[in-house]
């Protein structure tokens, strides 16, 4: 678990509640259901506006990696290429194919079995960098819909705070009703800043990170089966990918 995630949202949120609360305010002040329904129903509505469905469900199974991003390590990545690279040498690039059956994730199966296929590195380079791109590219237009929501979500709570006011507006004659209006106002401007700085963009940012690392990640495996590919020495390969791990 991606433990800063979790602190952030505790540190983030508790200090804008405490800082309400040591400075003499009542914490149900700034809980508001009206509020909150305008801010996020708007800014869900304007999303799923823009966005197509393919990539809107993306997103929804990206929001995860927030807490439990892709577990890829380069350092189990760099002995499983030698290995790769000694079974090559010693048997055969056709030996690979067994090893792929063995692997889980799809990317490695496919660079291995485009290597037992006989497939030439440059072939293989161009087929995996092109696999490579369009799932970061779906990955990056996922990260994009969170950033768009931070976009929305102030401008939302600046329209629900104009619909508080003309509530209080109209009912200047009865003071009874002018205290949920005004609290309407404020509150829902408030939501639409906080959501969109505290939740929404740092959300995005994460993502795109974790996209970042997880396409290093792949980047060094196309480069590690292409020396398997060319047959290099395996003190090459461990010194080209090094720079990967450190």
């Amino acid at each position: 678990m991606d433990i800063l995630s979790l602190l952030g949202i505790i540190i983030g949120f508790g200090a804008i509640i405490g800082g309400q609360y040591l400075d003499g305010g009542h914490i149900d002040s700034i809980l508001n259901a009206v509020a909150l329904f305008i801010v996020l129903g708007g800014t869900l509505g304007a999303v799923m506006l823009q966005t197509p469905l393919s990539t809107f469900l993306r997103a929804l199974k990206m929001l995860s990696w927030v807490f439990f991003p892709p577990q890829h390590s380069p350092k189990e990545l760099l002995e499983k290429i030698l290995e790769w690279n000694q079974v090559a040498r010693r048997e055969g690039l056709f030996k690979l194919e067994s090893l792929a059956d063995l692997e889980e994730d799809p990317f490695i199966q496919k660079g291995l079995q485009l290597i037992s296929d006989g497939g030439t590195p440059e072939m293989i380079r161009e087929i995996l960098e092109n696999d490579l791109y369009i799932d970061e590219s779906k990955d990056i237009q996922s990260a994009k819909v969170y950033e768009a929501m931070g976009g929305y979500s102030p401008t939302i709570g600046i329209i629900g705070a104009v619909l508080g006011l003309i509530h209080v507006m109209r009912n200047l004659a009865e003071p009874s009703s002018l205290g949920s209006g005004i609290a309407v106002a404020f509150v829902a401007t408030i939501y639409g800043v906080g959501l969109a700085n505290l939740l929404f963009l740092p959300i995005a940012s994460k993502l795109r990170s974790t996209i970042e690392r997880r396409s290093s990640y792949y980047i060094m495996l196309i480069e590690g089966i292409i020396k398997v590919a060319d047959g290099e020495n395996p003190h090459i390969i461990e010194s080209h990918l090094q720079v990967y791990i450190d």
